[in-house]
């Protein structure tokens, strides 16, 4: 994959990853778990996370995978996709400024609000669009939001996922 610390002009990226790293998308795929986190955990969901929710849902593979259960533990499905898990701490790393440049459009078209360490989400009510893997990029990125309010601490959510901060 691709490093992408240096975003370049919009016209000068690769057309598909383009389209997947598009701010507008990631934007509503952190908005999206925002809310679920919020409306399942009565609070803001801590600003880090969002650096965790696109590449478990962007990645195919890794999104495929996720579990369907809320309840299902993190730590389990590390151990039991050790493949996936290996590989995404560096793939977590790749996408930062692309995260970054989500939330910076996020938060200019008011898709998320930031308060202090916390991230909120808003988005229109209505149908998500059923381009590609769209539908089910956004679908999966609620189901992380809710799947997130069961950690301790987002550390928590790091160390296991093999990201270093």
């Amino acid at each position: 994959m691709p490093c992408f610390t240096d975003m370049r002009q919009w016209s000068e990226r690769v057309p598909a990853v383009a389209d997947l790293l598009n701010p507008a998308l990631i934007a509503a795929v952190i908005a999206a778990a925002a809310i679920e986190y919020n409306r399942r955990n009565v609070r803001p969901m801590p600003f880090e996370l969002a650096f965790l929710v696109v590449p478990l849902v962007l990645h195919r593979n890794t999104r495929q995978s996720l579990p369907i259960r809320v309840d299902s533990h993190l730590a389990k499905w590390v151990t039991t996709h050790e493949v996936l898990a290996a590989g995404f701490g560096a793939r977590a790393k790749t996408l930062v400024e692309p995260v970054r440049e989500g939330i910076r459009f996020g938060l200019r078209h008011g898709a998320v609000e930031l308060d202090g360490a916390n991230i909120t989400g808003h988005l229109r009510p209505g149908r998500i669009a059923e381009i590609g893997d769209i539908g089910d990029i956004v679908h999966k990125a609620r189901f992380v939001g809710r799947w997130f309010t069961q950690l301790e601490s987002p550390a928590t959510a790091f160390a296991l996922l093999g990201v270093e901060v």
